[in-house]
């Protein structure tokens, strides 16, 4: 009896990205005002309980917040060099504005993946940040861009006669979430989640709710309210 892959098959397959129903630049903006612990207690409201990235990819400073599509990129450790600046290019060139770029390096631990010239192309080409299941370089450098950068280490190494760039624009995993051209990303200095494009915008007025109804809450705190009637109230801690 021969394997039914079609269902698998299909759930793998990149679709075209839904429209959001208002524009994407918006979207990103009303995100980078809200925090993680918000979208991440929406996203379980919804049953989607796996959606933060591995808490060993941080931020390269505290303050950053980035949101944006996401544009996957994936790649793995090799001696192999084949191509490799012109793949490089190539991929560069796809990157589209209001994306954060986001790296599945197969956990590689032996090069830098993202560094100042690569910052500086994505930068230019409308990119927000990127998020990097690997290593950068040049950090100072990057710094200097206020290019919005989370990672999982930093070396001096550079990918060629390393590691190669596969494919882009592909369904990725890092760690336990699956992420497809076109899903949300948003990170904050509590790590990065990847919100699924199906609910992008349903997530997001439901945690600007959250981050509003939050304030009475904390007025009830201050206020010296008990803790229990603040739960009979409906709040929470």
């Amino acid at each position: 009896m021969a394997m039914q892959l079609d269902r698998l098959i299909e759930s793998r397959r990149v679709k075209p990205a839904e429209p959001l129903p208002v524009p994407l630049n918006e979207v990103c903006e009303r995100y980078e005002r809200l925090y993680s612990g918000a979208v991440s207690d929406v996203l379980r409201e919804m049953n989607y309980l796996y959606q933060a990235l591995p808490n060993d990819i941080v931020p390269l400073r505290d303050e950053m917040v980035v949101a944006g599509e996401a544009f996957t990129v994936k790649g793995a450790a090799t001696l192999e060099i084949k191509d490799d600046m012109r793949i490089r290019g190539q991929m560069l060139d796809a990157i589209g504005r209001e994306s954060v770029i986001v790296w599945d390096t197969t956990r590689d631990n032996s090069s830098a993946h993202l560094g100042e010239v690569m910052a500086m192309t994505a930068r230019r080409q409308g990119c927000r940040g990127a998020i990097v299941d690997g290593g950068i370089r040049d950090t100072r450098l990057v710094l200097a861009q206020q290019f919005p950068v989370w990672y999982r280490y930093r070396s001096s190494s550079a990918m060629m006669g390393r590691f190669r760039i596969t494919g882009w624009n592909i369904p990725i995993e890092i760690g336990r979430v699956h992420i497809f051209p076109g899903d949300f990303v948003f990170a904050d200095i509590d790590g990065a989640l990847v919100v699924p494009r199906e609910v992008t915008y349903a997530v997001l007025q439901r945690a600007e709710q959250v981050v509003h109804g939050e304030q009475e809450i904390k007025q009830w705190v201050e206020d010296g309210v008990p803790v229990q009637e603040v739960i009979d109230r409906g709040g929470y801690f």
